[in-house]
C-alpha cells in the first residue's frame, strides 16, 4: 500500500484487500496492523476537530469550555482527576474538543462512512494512519514514557505523571506531534467501537495538514457514492450496526429506522 495516497475501491472485496493487506507485521509474524482508522461520509471532509467549530479564536475558549465542564460536572463523570481522564468524558459526550475519534477496527470505521443515509450521493473515505510510526514524532520524554511501559498508545495512568496540562503538551517540543489515547471504558460504546482519541500538541494544529508533511504514516481509502449500499448491507450482516455500538434504546431506534428506510 502506498503510504499518502487514495486509494479508490469499486467492489466489497478491493475494500477488505485495502483495508487488510498492510496488516502483517514481520516481527511478531501475526497479522496484527499498526494503524488506526476513521471513517468519514464525505471524501473532502479533512481531521478538523469539533473545537475548531467555535469560531475564529477556538483555541482561546478551549480552557474555558474544559474548565466549566469540569466545574459543572457531577463529580464521578471521570474516572480520575487528570486533565486526559476529563477531555476524553467531554468528548464521549459531545463537548467540542481538540480530540478526534478513531477505531482499531477497519469494520467500524466502515460503519461511520456509511451510517448517514442522506450522505448516500458523495464518496465517502476511510482514513488509515500508522500511530505505531506516529510515535517517532513525539518529544523525547514522552517517546521514553511510552516506551518504558512497553505500550504504542498513552492511557491518561500514562500520560499524566510526564506531562499534566494542554499547556505543558505543547511546551514539550517546538515542532507540531500527534498524541493517540486510549480512554477509559466510561460505558460499553467504548468497548464495542474499538475506540481511541488523537490530539494534536497544539489546540490550532490541523492533523490533515501535518500529516500531509508525513505522507509515509498514512493513507486514505475512497469509498463511491455507488458502493455505500453493498457495504453498509454487509456490514449489517455482519453485525456492524447502531444497536450493538451504540448499546442503548437509542442505538436500536437508529438501527432499525435505518433498516427498514429504502431508497
Amino acid at each position: 500500500m502506498e503510504p499518502g495516497k487514495d486509494i479508490i475501491v469499486n467492489s466489497w472485496a478491493e475494500v477488505q484487500s485495502a483495508l487488510f493487506d498492510h496488516s502483517w507485521n514481520e516481527n511478531i509474524k501475526r497479522f496484527r496492523s499498526s494503524h488506526v482508522y476513521r471513517g468519514s461520509w464525505s471524501k473532502e471532509y479533512d481531521l478538523s476537530t469539533s473545537l475548531t467549530r467555535l469560531g475564529s479564536r477556538y483555541y482561546e475558549l478551549e480552557p474555558h469550555i474544559l474548565r466549566n465542564f469540569r466545574k459543572y460536572a457531577h463529580s464521578n463523570s471521570a474516572p480520575g482527576d487528570s486533565v486526559w481522564n476529563w477531555l476524553a468524558v467531554a468528548q464521549h459526550h459531545g463537548l467540542p474538543t481538540r480530540l478526534l475519534d478513531w477505531t482499531y477496527s477497519p469494520y467500524v470505521a466502515l460503519h461511520f462512512a456509511t451510517q448517514n443515509l442522506s450522505s448516500y450521493h458523495e464518496d465517502g473515505a476511510i482514513w488509515c494512519v500508522d500511530y505505531v510510526k506516529a510515535n517517532d514524532f513525539l518529544p523525547l520524554k514522552l517517546q521514553t514514557a511510552i516506551k518504558e511501559e512497553g505500550s504504542n498508545v498513552f492511557t491518561p495512568e500514562i500520560l499524566q505523571p510526564v506531562c499534566s496540562s494542554l499547556k505543558e503538551l505543547a511546551l514539550l517540543q517546538n515542532k507540531e506531534y500527534v498524541v493517540f489515547l486510549e480512554p477509559p471504558s466510561l460505558d460499553a460504546r467504548i468497548v464495542h467501537q474499538y475506540a481511541l482519541f488523537s490530539l494534536m500538541s497544539t489546540a490550532q494544529a490541523n492533523m490533515s495538514q501535518w500529516l500531509e508533511q508525513h505522507p509515509e504514516l498514512y493513507f486514505r481509502v475512497i469509498i463511491p457514492a455507488g458502493l455505500k449500499w453493498e457495504i453498509r448491507d454487509k456490514l449489517d450482516q455482519a453485525n456492524i450496526t447502531e444497536r450493538v455500538l451504540f448499546p442503548g434504546l437509542q442505538g436500536l431506534s437508529q438501527w432499525l429506522k435505518r433498516h427498514y428506510t429504502h431508497e
